[in-house]
């Protein structure tokens, strides 16, 4: 329940985050994005997102799993 609650979170402050990002013109990632390197500064920042997110949820697991045998 409470990583379902995460990853809606998740969600809603990307979504958010992409609206504030589409009314602003940064110089820099213009000029990124007409070399090709912006593809992989995106990739970089999903793989680290993903990397995290899925930290989170293990360690959910485990925490869960050690309340249980705690009782």
């Amino acid at each position: 329940m409470k990583l379902k609650k995460l990853l809606l979170l998740c969600c809603l402050l990307t979504v958010s985050v992409l609206g504030m990002a589409q009314e602003n013109k940064v110089e820099m990632a213009d000029t990124m994005r007409s070399n090709g390197r912006i593809y992989v500064v995106v990739a970089v920042v999903v793989t680290i997102l993903l990397g995290l997110i899925l930290y989170v949820a293990r360690l959910d697991r485990k925490i869960t799993r050690l309340e249980k045998e705690n009782k």
